[in-house]
């Protein structure tokens, strides 16, 4: 267990935070491979439409050489009809349309090419008499353009809906790419909002130093320095050891000690498995500052900052302590201690895996736990580098 008290000065430990490199957004599949997959499932269709139509003239004993050749140069119509109205889908724009602009104009095309290519079936048969005409009964064409028709129809339903789920797709990803970008702004001014009011506080108390103890101030000013690197280093990181945490609210409260003297005292208490464990940065020296601020400052004889820390069934335990009393009302309007930011942070990190908590534990004290999971944070920022 890693001891601190307010008689030992440790040295800083600079670490280094390992940049994650994400590769965004999900399967890139290139133009070239969906062309590719195109033509297969037009080949692949319009085969298997030809061969049911083939073993169903087989079936019937209708059978010939000549009426398969037919058929088969019909489907290979059929393929490049689809193709070029695939075409024509795509330079009217017509999978951005509503869908009741859609569907009749999908049901006029079906019906357009069902009678191009049923006229285009008799006239052939007529010129080479591959049928025999007198086996035609009156409603034998429109039976045919009511078959091609229907066929055309099922190729742009399928045709729609896979650039439907496509779609749907790439806006559920851009969806969730945005959300990621929505909480990496978030994170970031939460702590642009957390620096500033812990400079100012340092500032005033050099300043109170300068000109009654030059020498306490000289050590105030390397403390302080600490900080701002330690700040500088976490500038993009969501997270921190435990470890570097704690040096910097050592630090910060070297600079309260000189300020206070004898009415701050303090002991944080860490253990071993605890002090790598990663947690979102400036959170605990929050939590200590407000403890200051709005505890032993306002205490005649001053108090005691106790943090202690701890690994229990996988779960990071902080527990800050400190001299004073939070009456019902600032328990309820807690925003003002920078309680509302903590929840927050916690929440887009590591959703409802963390927790946190503030209470008068006595009548003289009050305690803060934040408890987070040690396998790290659920939610990945979208801009962490």
């Amino acid at each position: 267990m890693t001891d601190f008290s307010t008689n030992i000065d440790l040295k800083t430990k600079a670490s280094i935070v390992n940049p994650v490199t994400k590769k965004e957004g999900g399967e890139h599949i290139s133009r070239k491979s969906r062309n590719r997959a195109y033509w297969i499932s037009q080949a692949a269709g319009w085969a298997v439409y030809a061969a049911v139509n083939l073993i169903a003239m087989y079936s019937f004993e209708s059978f010939t050489w000549q009426k398969s050749l037919l058929f088969i140069f019909i489907c290979i119509i059929g393929l490049v009809s689809t193709h070029y109205l695939r075409f024509i889908i795509k330079k009217r724009g017509w999978l951005e349309f509503p869908l009741k602009r859609i569907v009749p104009g999908v049901l006029l095309s079906s019906l357009i090419i069902g009678v191009i290519l049923s006229a285009l079936f008799f006239a052939i048969n007529l010129t080479g008499s591959f049928y025999d005409m007198s086996e035609f009964k009156p409603a034998t064409p429109l039976i045919w353009t009511f078959n091609l028709s229907s066929v055309i129809l099922l190729w742009q339903l399928i045709y729609f809906s896979v650039h439907f789920f496509q779609n749907y797709k790439k806006v559920e990803i851009e969806s969730l790419i945005w959300e990621a970008a929505v909480k990496d702004f978030e994170l970031k001014t939460l702590k642009s909002q957390l620096n500033p009011h812990f400079m100012f506080n340092a500032l005033n108390s050099i300043r109170a130093l300068i000109e009654e103890d030059p020498a306490s101030a000289k050590t105030a000013v390397t403390k302080l320095s600490n900080i701002l690197r330690y700040s500088l280093r976490i500038e993009k990181s969501e997270t921190v050891t435990l470890e570097d945490e704690m040096q910097t609210v050592v630090d910060y409260l070297d600079l309260e000690k000189i300020r206070f003297e004898e009415r701050l005292n303090y002991s944080i208490k860490m253990e071993d498995g605890a002090a790598r464990t990663e947690i979102p940065p400036m959170m605990v020296q929050t939590l200590v500052e407000n403890g200051i601020k709005h505890g032993i400052s306002k205490k005649t004889g001053g108090g005691n900052i106790l943090v202690n820390s701890f690994v229990e069934d996988s779960r990071l335990h902080i527990q800050i302590s400190n001299t004073g009393h939070f009456s019902e009302e600032d328990l309820k309007h807690a925003t003002g201690f920078g309680i509302q930011n903590t929840k927050h942070r916690l929440n887009l990190l590591y959703g409802e895996n963390g927790f946190f908590n503030i209470n008068n534990k006595t009548e003289n004290e009050v305690i803060a736990e934040v408890i987070i999971p040690t396998g790290g944070k659920i939610n990945e920022s979208f801009n962490s580098r």
